[in-house]
């Protein structure tokens, strides 16, 4: 009998860990290029495709200066992603954590698209709804 309820324990231990690694190996995380507008700015995206074959972006940035003080000063930071077929979209629009409990200039941003992304790449804009990135760029990734 204890050898039956051994086995059954090593079993479900295995098929845990194999659930784990599965879900694990289904996302994608990226680091961002140096950036030589904000050579502080640091970050990361994640990307995961969830059950409904949506793609879930997360990025995290440390280091990243107010967008009113780059030059030329800005508005905005937008967020944009580039698709399997070169089709750039705007997905949003990202703001830093300037508060008094931050030590250190952060921002996030998550999203749900049902387009693959490729690239993920953030400039700096006057206005939130553009259609087309300007000439400023902060950072992006390599194609993934």
């Amino acid at each position: 009998m204890r050898l039956n309820s051994n086995i059954k324990k090593l079993f479900t231990g295995f098929l845990a860990l194999i659930m784990l690694l599965s879900f694990a190996s289904c996302g994608k995380n990226i680091a961002f290029q140096n950036s030589s507008v904000v050579p502080a700015a640091e970050g990361k995206v994640s990307v995961k495709k969830d059950s409904n074959k949506n793609y879930s972006i997360g990025i995290k940035i440390s280091n990243l200066a107010e967008v009113n003080r780059l030059q030329p000063s800005k508005n905005v930071y937008v967020v944009w992603m580039e698709t399997e077929n070169s089709v750039v979209k705007n997905i949003g629009q990202i703001k830093s954590d300037t508060g008094f409990m931050s030590s250190k200039l952060k921002a996030t941003f998550e999203t749900v698209t049902s387009f693959e992304p490729s690239k993920i790449f953030i400039s700096a804009e006057d206005n939130a709804d553009v259609k087309y990135p300007g000439m400023q760029l902060i950072l992006t990734t390599n194609r993934f």
